[in-house]
């Protein structure tokens, strides 16, 4: 049996968020180089609430649907219910056991999105 459930498996193949968006506030770009995944995110702030969010990236399917699943759920979030996320909360929705290897790889977008948000409120 795989460690991978089908959802990660389904937001690592058709990812929802992955792309480019035409109008953001915010472009920031982290990786993890324990596994060489690479991430770089677009965020639209309007209002003090995500409205949309993109990424480009390479990486392990746990952190690309990572990604995708927790951009899903930060849209139309405000940017203090973005900043109290945590770990459990990434574990939380992606429902699988991991290693503290993967760990990491689940947590750079998180990570990489807090990033955004502070540099975001520290010049607005």
């Amino acid at each position: 049996m795989s460690i991978y459930k089908e959802e990660i498996i389904e937001h690592y193949k058709n990812p929802n968020n992955k792309g480019n968006l035409n109008n953001y506030n915010v472009k920031i770009r982290d990786e993890n180089t324990s596994c060489g995944d690479e991430l770089e995110i677009e965020i639209k702030i309007n209002k003090n609430k995500i409205e949309d969010i993109k990424f480009q990236g390479k990486g392990c399917a746990i952190s690309l649907a990572s990604a995708d699943i927790l951009f899903d759920y930060v849209k139309n979030k405000n940017l203090n219910e973005i900043k109290k996320l945590n770990k459990d909360d990434i574990l939380k929705l992606l429902n699988i056991e991991l290693t503290e290897t993967r760990l990491k790889c689940a947590l750079l977008s998180l990570n990489t999105l807090k990033s955004g948000v502070k540099n975001y409120e520290l010049n607005n």
